[in-house]
């Protein structure tokens, strides 16, 4: 079992930063891939950056370049820097955990980001 707890967000003016932490306890959190999503109102919920166990990174288009995801394992803790933000990406963001090879994972309860003037 795996609690992630996120925090970080609030109200920022476009070009502003955030940076969001999701700390995990409960089990080996170097072993799982994590990562954040975002869900906007009336929006589905989507993929924004993921960094795997072995450190590896990828990203949504939408945000490349502007955000940088990574992990403390020392810490059990993960990060979402957001750099340059524009009023779209506003939205609720969720930390996710994930260990595909037994079929786990976890979410967060997320935590609200808004861009805005």
């Amino acid at each position: 079992q795996v609690q992630l707890v996120e925090s970080g967000g609030g109200l920022v003016q476009p070009g502003g930063s955030l940076r969001l932490s999701c700390a995990a306890s409960g089990s080996i959190f170097s072993m799982y891939n994590m990562a954040w999503y975002r869900q906007a109102p009336g929006k589905q919920r989507d993929l924004v950056a993921v960094v795997t166990s072995g450190g590896s990174t990828n990203y949504a288009d939408s945000v490349k370049g502007r955000f940088t995801i990574s992990r403390d394992n020392a810490k059990n803790t993960v990060y979402l820097q957001m750099n340059s933000l524009k009023p779209e990406d506003t939205a609720v963001y969720y930390c996710f955990a994930e260990r595909r090879i037994f079929g786990l994972n976890y979410w967060g309860q997320g935590t609200q980001v808004t861009v805005s003037s």
